[in-house]
Parts: structure tokens; C-alpha cells; sequence
């Protein structure tokens, strides 16, 4: 199961393994950002191309459901790098004997989470398989989208404070010393959602997962504010995995406070009686920002205006003095926020 949580294991088994055998094997001229890149998405002819499966147990859960998880998964993927998503396709495997009501429950889900994200399914496919298999059903959406004005006004002003800037698409890799990350609101919700349905806990709260499509919030700030280099959506391995991977792509340091990262007190007090670190629980409707250090408290401001974006901080800063994540404590010192080994909770997405 650690192969796909989202942590160490999981990176070195597509490393090792997944790019290792499918990289390369045609030469595309056009791959801007290529399989090897281990982006959120790819970007081949100016088209973001991105596919992703969806296998969380239960398939109903505080907050969402599988397919509202689906859509916005995909949708999300596309939005970071810069894109507008355009279309989607869907791949349904069910389950023997999953009812047809369910189904219904999904599709309509997946039907309101479509237009909520202004894009639409346009191709797929359906299997069924045999009951006692998947938990239910398992669905793979994948979609396309395509630089637009908002991507275009956002890379003029990163180019007016960086003058070296050269990239075309937000990138993991574009994070350079001084800028300032923000995370879009609290994290490990989703993932604290689903392992309650999962074992029947309540955690004496209303702990809801975040699931939502952000296309169009980023596409507003991007347009409206600017500056933005490196996006992410904390999912598996959640904020501790995003953070080493900004870090490690862009060969920069990361220092962030402890006392800035929000967390539901819920949330904190659930992890600490089950032992989980929030900071390795997955999210799926927070977006990870790296901007540049003259527009970061304007884009704070930005997204603390809006519904999706209502609990921003600031967290950290990017910086030359060390590499990897490193958090200053409420108590003084400093500790190394390492890539965990996988998410600790299974199967919530």
C-alpha cells in the first residue's frame, strides 16, 4: 500500500520502475514538460495533458464522494501548472452489484463538479468487474487544457521582479531564493475525512473533506495579482510531500513556520490521539504557492476574500542557506521536515 501513498515509496517505484521503461520512447520535439519532469501534469504541443485514477475507500465519505474527487483531481492537476482545463474523459470500472442508485449519486456528483469547473466530459469508458474486487468502483478521469490570458499576465509580472525568467507553464522547479510560499487554507482535512468513514470514527467534530475544482480561483489570481512561479495541490503525502518536492526540484531550501500553518483544531487533536502529523495527511482542495516576495501579501489578501481561500498564510520563505524543508518551532529551534515515507492514511483518493 506504501507504493501509492504519495511518500518516498511511491516516488522511488515511478522513478525506478514507471519512468524508467516509458520515458523516451519516441522523441517529442514538443514535450515542454515531459514524463520525466514528475510535474502534476505534462505538456505536450502547448496541451496540458493529465490522467488520474481514483480509488478512495469509501467511495462516500464526509464532504464527497468519488466522483466529486475525480473531477476535481484532474481539474486541479491542469489548473497548477497555469493551464485552463478545456475537457475531460472518464474511465468507470464498477463493481458487481454496486447499486444503480450509487451510481447515480456519482454521476450526478461528478455531473455538478463538471460545472462548477466550467468543463465538461466529452469520451470515456466503462468495465465491470467481478463484486468483492474494488470496494465499490474505481474511476480514472483525464483531461486536457491550454495556456490562456491569465497564465500569460501572471508570467509578465514574475518577469518584472525576476528578469531571468525564462519558463512558460508554473513548474515545480521554478522556486528561487526569497520567494515566499503560501498554502490556500488549512490543511489535512480531506484525509482525516475519509479515514473517519473509513473506521466508523467521529472524532467528535464535523471533520469535512476540502474536495473542490480551484480552476477558476487560480485563474482569477493569476490574472488579478500575479507573480505566482510554483503551484501544487498537497495530495498524498500531503504538505510535508509538496514542500520537499518544490524543494528538491528547484534546488532550494524551504523554511517554514510552525506557528503559520493552519490546521483545524479538530484536525490537530485527532491526529495527535491517533499519532499522525497533519503535515503528512492529503488534501484535495488546497493549492501549495510559491510567489514572488513583492506580490505575496497582495495575494494573501486575494485569496482571504474568497470562500476557497478564506484561512491563507504565508508559511515560508524559499532560501539558499540549506537544501531541503526545515521548520522553525513554536519552541525555538528548527527541525528538518523530511519527504515522509507515504501518506498514513490509505486509499483517500
Amino acid at each position: 500500500m506504501l507504493h501509492g501513498a504519495g511518500g518516498t515509496v511511491m516516488h522511488n517505484l515511478v522513478k525506478n520502475y514507471v519512468v524508467k521503461y516509458l520515458r523516451g520512447l519516441t522523441t517529442l520535439e514538443t514535450a515542454e514538460v515531459p514524463l520525466e519532469a514528475l510535474d502534476d501534469a505534462a505538456v505536450v504541443g502547448g496541451i496540458v495533458l493529465k490522467s488520474d485514477s481514483h480509488a478512495v475507500k469509501p467511495i462516500f465519505f464526509p464532504g464527497g464522494d468519488i466522483g466529486r474527487l475525480a473531477v476535481s483531481g484532474t481539474v486541479n492537476d491542469i489548473a497548477v501548472l497555469g493551464a485552463e482545463p478545456l475537457a475531460l474523459a472518464c474511465g468507470l470500472v464498477l463493481e458487481e452489484g454496486l447499486p444503480l442508485t450509487s451510481l447515480e449519486r456519482i454521476l450526478k456528483s461528478m455531473r455538478d463538479t463538471c460545472a462548477e469547473a466550467g468543463v465538461n466530459v466529452v469520451t470515456g469508458d466503462t468495465k465491470v468487474v467481478e463484486k468483492g474486487s474494488l470496494g465499490g468502483c474505481v474511476i480514472n478521469v483525464s483531461g486536457i487544457g491550454r495556456r490562456g490570458e491569465a497564465l500569460e499576465k501572471n508570467i509578465e509580472v514574475v518577469k518584472r521582479f525576476r528578469k531571468n525568467f525564462d519558463q512558460r507553464w508554473i513548474l515545480d522547479s521554478n522556486l528561487s531564493p526569497g520567494d515566499i510560499i503560501i498554502v490556500s487554507g488549512t490543511v489535512g482535512d480531506h484525509g482525516l475525512a475519509v479515514l473517519s468513514a473509513q473506521e466508523g470514527l467521529t472524532f467528535g467534530s464535523g471533520i469535512m473533506s476540502d474536495t473542490k475544482p480551484l480552476n477558476r480561483l487560480i485563474k482569477r489570481f493569476l490574472s488579478e495579482i500575479g507573480g505566482v512561479v510554483s503551484m501544487k495541490d498537497p495530495t498524498r503525502g500531503g504538505l510535508a510531500d509538496a514542500l520537499n518536492e518544490f524543494s528538491e526540484k528547484s534546488g532550494v531550501g524551504i523554511l517554514i513556520n510552525e506557528d503559520k500553518v493552519p490546521v483545524r483544531d479538530d484536525v490537530r487533536a485527532a491526529c495527535e490521539m491517533l499519532g499522525l502529523d497533519p503535515f503528512e495527511v492529503g488534501n484535495e482542495g488546497k493549492i501549495l504557492i510559491g510567489v514572488v516576495k513583492d506580490k505575496a501579501r497582495e495575494l494573501l489578501e486575494f485569496l482571504r476574500a474568497t470562500e476557497e481561500g478564506k484561512d491563507a498564510e504565508i508559511i515560508g520563505e524559499a532560501t539558499a542557506d540549506f537544501k531541503g524543508v526545515a521548520m522553525q518551532t513554536v519552541v525555538g529551534g528548527k527541525r528538518i521536515i523530511a519527504r515522509p515515507i507515504g501518506d498514513p492514511v490509505p486509499r483517500i483518493c
